[in-house]
């Protein structure tokens, strides 16, 4: 499965650089990378994306939208037709699906974005998925407080998700309101409990664009073809498997991860035994009681862990589980264990799996996709924090 990433905003655009930036060489799931955004100094600080995909549109803007969102619609409105034929300097026709990244609290990438998502459903006959972050609590203003990002603070490439926004929780409900309906599904991942006490979101963005990449990289790199001579998938994911998880009636999709290191060497943990120290190892093949306790723990991890947006497992009404890693590792009954765990988390019947063997990787992963997830508690609090202002 071939993957086109767009990036929309500044948000968007960096976390579509850190996509970028994860895929393997032996892997490879992207047909393009793009990044869009009306300011030409966050273009510049991408670090990944070629500089033929990084296009600045909306030169009418001065000052930056200060958080107007309408006004960020009529921005994309007008600009759409032009995005769209930028798109054309490479290959979208190839791709199997879009994946539009974009930050909800924001005004340009909120304002683009479903202009954006309709016109690629328009235009080809492959889903539209839409990868989203929800701002977090600290974003915003004190009430009264109107300051807005000084010349400094845009100079860095920090005012999209460094500066407080007194209007990120009313622009982020609206921008999931208006791209109901238009993408397939919708990723979401929530700002706020990823961030460490204290930190501010200039300083952890980049730990957290990758931690998206890396997920997003687990999902679709595994429905990716692998170079000749790769080992194969016992049970392939291919991009039937993902439509059929995702659906088309923009479900929110909330991802689960875990990773388990193990020595990825010729020889295996000496009798299976995980001594907490780093690999150690004297067998000439990995014994298999360690392998089934790595798929165990990586599983473990992405069910029951951290997720990308907070839900309540029973309410999924669609998963799938991935694991993947040194092919030695991947233990297909403890693989089989892991869909069944993830089945009776989410007590839905409607739940696939599969491996994707990575040769030369020192852990084993999981990928858990929860898909139709709602009711979500943080959702219906940033509905009412949206309606207060």
């Amino acid at each position: 499965m071939q993957l086109e990433v767009i990036g929309i905003g500044g948000a968007g655009c960096r976390i579509a650089d850190a996509i970028h930036t994860t895929e393997p060489s032996e892997q490879p799931f992207l047909c393009d990378t793009f990044a869009f955004d009306t300011d030409t100094l966050s273009l510049e600080a991408l670090e990944s994306i070629p500089d033929e995909h990084r296009h600045r549109y909306g030169a009418e803007i001065e000052n930056g939208l200060n958080g107007n969102l309408q006004r960020g619609e009529t921005i994309g409105e007008e600009h759409v037709d032009e995005l769209s034929r930028q798109l054309d300097e490479a290959t979208p026709s190839a791709a199997d699906a879009f994946l539009v990244a974009v930050g909800l609290g924001g005004a340009t990438g909120g304002g683009t974005a479903p202009a954006l998502v309709a016109n690629l459903q328009t235009l080809y006959d492959a889903p539209v998925y839409v990868l989203a972050t929800l701002p977090a609590d600290r974003e915003r203003l004190p009430d009264g407080d109107p300051s807005v990002p000084s010349d400094d603070t845009r100079a860095s490439g920090a005012d999209a998700d460094g500066a407080t926004r007194p209007m990120a929780a009313q622009n982020a409900v609206r921008t999931l309101s208006r791209l109901d309906g238009l993408a397939n599904a919708i990723f979401c991942f929530d700002t706020e409990p990823w961030l460490r006490t204290g930190e501010e979101l200039v300083d952890g963005r980049d730990r957290l664009n990758r931690e998206i990449a890396t997920r997003i990289e687990a999902f679709f790199g595994s429905t990716a073809q692998t170079t000749d001579g790769a080992p194969k998938a016992e049970s392939v994911v291919d991009a039937n498997d993902v439509s059929r998880i995702l659906g088309n009636e923009t479900a929110l999709v909330s991802l689960g991860y875990g990773a388990q290191q193990v020595d990825a060497s010729d020889s295996g943990p000496l009798l299976g035994i995980d001594l907490g120290i780093g690999p150690f190892s004297s067998s000439a093949e990995v014994e298999t009681s360690a392998a089934v306790s790595a798929v165990e723990t990586a599983v473990g991890k992405a069910i029951r862990g951290k997720l990308t947006l907070e839900c309540d497992r029973p309410n999924a009404e669609r998963a799938l589980l991935i694991v993947g890693g040194p092919p030695a590792w991947l233990n297909q009954t403890a693989v089989a264990d892991g869909r069944r765990a993830l089945e009776s988390a989410t007590e839905s019947t409607e739940t696939l799996g599969g491996d994707s063997p990575r040769p030369g990787s020192d852990e084993v992963f999981a990928l858990a996709v929860f898909a139709g997830i709602e009711p979500v508690e943080r959702l219906e609090a940033l509905r009412a924090a949206g309606e207060t202002r």
